[in-house]
């Protein structure tokens, strides 16, 4: 029964309006576990060490072997404090992230400081943390990392000590030479990072988005369930209930008229029969609240869709055009992914029309197509190359992500206009084997569209995931 419950409260918040919600960025966990960056900064303690002793004992050249070996345990040091304090799978904040990413930038640039400065071949390495900085924070931890290193490698440019050579001899860079090598690590750190949050921004948003997608699948198919599960305990339950209204009737003509027992008895048989006819309402689908998967032919599919959205100041009309006169129209399995694309996209055409939405349903023999057409005032060019991305939205007033996050933050809750309606729905469609598509039209509004290979949605069997 409890499940029963949370399905219904849930269903009573609209599909759109559960995503997730921006909640302040310090006030969650980071995306980075202490225990990656300590064994990424463990690496470089063995790096750095190994490179130093091979230069100075192998090679023989002169480096200040004290300095450059203080600096390196001062890495094996933080390592070592940060795991007494914290355990392995602590997860830093964006903060935590932050210091200790530019401390190891600081540590390098004192090694480099040392060894030659950025004519040491390994001043490539200052790109490292701000790499990790920019696939792991958002965009302004990311910033106050790449500004660390630009200053770091232009002090060190000109400030540092002889690059280890061999005694007697020196190596002089011509200074045009120099500034080509700091302009490419410049250029190197900034593009690198950039390139690196990009990408990271991008599929955090999109497993965000895809996260979205499966709840809303998985409320439609627990709904799906439960109506299947009616269906069963009607019949089952059917047998029993007849048997006990049996024997009330027995037991009332056996009883004396007026007494209470009979009364009693009487009573029996009426609410026996009265749960009869409840479960005979639940088995069947079409008068069930929580109907199973069915085939519906196509007209009544839409109304059952569009009946929702329609208003005293929203007029919404449905028109049937087969491309041969006289084809029958397909019956079409009433599938969670279909209730809730095409929901989802009547929805939202709902929330821009001025006054009307035109569903336009034609088919022929090979494919079945399906359109949502509204008289609103269309997508906005800005966003219209990126409709279908998740936290894509025009709407006024409401957030999506802004460029300078790199994905969402916080838990699932109501939030509304976050631009994933249209996602989930591209998405869900797309799994039933839908070409999906978005047009403005030249006489206004907004149009989109759904193809589908005859067979897929008015087969045999209910849709399966398509490879969309």
């Amino acid at each position: 029964m409890s499940e029963v419950n949370d399905v219904t409260a849930a269903e009573q918040v609209p599909p759109r309006m559960r995503v997730f919600t921006a909640g302040p960025p310090s006030a969650a966990r980071g995306r980075v576990r202490l225990r990656t960056l300590s064994n990424l900064r463990w690496l470089a303690v063995g790096g750095q060490s190994a490179a130093i002793f091979l230069v100075y004992f192998g090679f023989g050249y002169s480096l200040p072997l004290a300095l450059s070996a203080g600096v390196v345990a001062a890495a094996a040091a933080l390592n070592v404090v940060l795991a007494l304090l914290y355990p392995a799978s602590h997860r830093l904040t964006n903060r935590e992230a932050t210091i200790y990413l530019a401390f190891d930038v600081l540590q390098m640039a004192a090694l480099l400081y040392l060894t030659g400065g950025i004519t040491n071949p390994f001043a490539l390495m200052f790109i490292a943390p701000v790499v990790i900085a920019a696939a792991t924070l958002n965009l302004g931890n990311t910033l106050i990392l790449a500004a660390i290193a630009f200053t770091s490698v232009s002090l060190i440019s000109v400030f540092h000590d002889p690059l280890p050579w061999p005694v007697g001899e020196k190596l002089l860079l011509p200074t045009l030479y120099q500034a080509g090598i700091w302009a490419s690590l410049v250029i190197g750190i900034g593009f690198t990072s950039i390139y690196a949050w990009r990408i990271a921004s991008e599929g955090a948003r999109m497993s965000a988005g895809l996260a979205a997608t499966q709840l809303a699948l998985s409320r439609e198919h627990r709904l799906a369930s439960l109506g299947a599960l009616a269906t069963a305990a009607a019949h089952e339950l059917g047998t029993p209930l007849g048997t006990i209204a049996v024997v009330s009737r027995e037991l009332e003509r056996a009883l004396p008229m007026g007494s209470p027992e009979a009364e009693d008895a009487r009573l029996l048989r009426e609410q026996a029969e009265r749960c009869r006819a409840i479960l005979a309402r639940l088995a069947n689908p079409e008068e069930a609240t929580l109907g199973a998967t069915a085939r519906l032919p196509l007209g009544a599919f839409l109304e059952d869709i569009v009946e929702p959205y329609r208003g005293d100041d929203l007029a919404i009309t449905i028109t049937l055009m087969p491309e041969v006169e006289g084809m029958t129209p397909p019956q079409v399995w009433r599938a969670p992914e279909l209730l809730h694309g095409l929901g989802n996209i009547i929805e939202n055409a709902s929330d821009f029309a001025e006054a009307h939405i035109r569903v336009t349903a034609r088919w022929n023999a090979s494919r079945l197509l399906i359109s949502v057409e509204d008289d609103g005032p269309g997508f906005a060019p800005e966003i219209f190359e990126r409709i279908g991305e998740p936290y894509i939205t025009s709407r006024p007033g409401h957030y999506a992500l802004g460029d300078t996050e790199i994905g969402p933050t916080g838990t699932l809750d109501k939030h509304e206009g976050m631009g994933l309606g249209f996602f989930i729905a591209k998405t869900l469609l797309e799994q039933t084997g839908a070409t999906v598509s978005a047009v403005n039209p030249d006489s206004g509004g907004a149009r989109v569209s759904a193809i589908w290979p005859r067979g897929t949605i008015d087969g045999e069997g209910p849709p399966g995931r398509g490879e969309g």
